[in-house]
């Protein structure tokens, strides 16, 4: 499996996910709940923006450079898990429920950058055996961690 297939199936999650805390947010009533379901995005954000950042971004930063984007994928990988950070700081349900719903609208937008930009990318200048030589590689990093 390409790593372009395994990014867009985590994608496709996280959107399920998204739309899942979107619909529940509004109904939270304590601190506890939103810093909990919040606990729960950054856990599968993390791995997949070093994923992406170490098997993916890195590969094309030449491609990158050449479009001006050099340091925008990287800077919003930190700025979506430093909103999400920010969630556990909030001292109202209103503010952490604020926060949270504004991290999955930055995260969805950058989202949509990848799969409209970056994942095409990918596939026009990488070559197939080496994007699933990095699905390879994911799958043996996930395999080692579920020893």
């Amino acid at each position: 499996m390409k790593i372009t297939e395994i990014l867009m199936a985590e994608h496709a999650v996280f959107h399920n996910l998204f739309d899942h805390i979107e619909a529940v947010a509004p109904k939270f009533k304590t601190l506890a709940e939103v810093k909990a379901l919040t606990a729960v995005v950054e856990k599968l954000h993390e791995p997949h923006s070093k994923t992406e950042d170490d098997l993916f971004i890195e590969p094309l930063e030449h491609c990158f450079e050449q479009i001006g984007q050099n340091e925008t994928f990287h800077a919003e990988h930190e700025q979506i898990e430093a909103a999400l950070a920010r969630v556990h700081k909030a001292k109202t349900v209103k503010d952490a429920k604020k926060i949270l719903l504004a991290a999955i609208a930055a995260s969805r937008k950058h989202f949509d950058k990848e799969e409209r930009i970056v994942f095409p990318m990918a596939e026009r200048v990488m070559k197939t055996k080496t994007l699933t030589e990095l699905g390879t590689q994911w799958l043996l990093k996930r395999d080692a961690k579920l020893k």
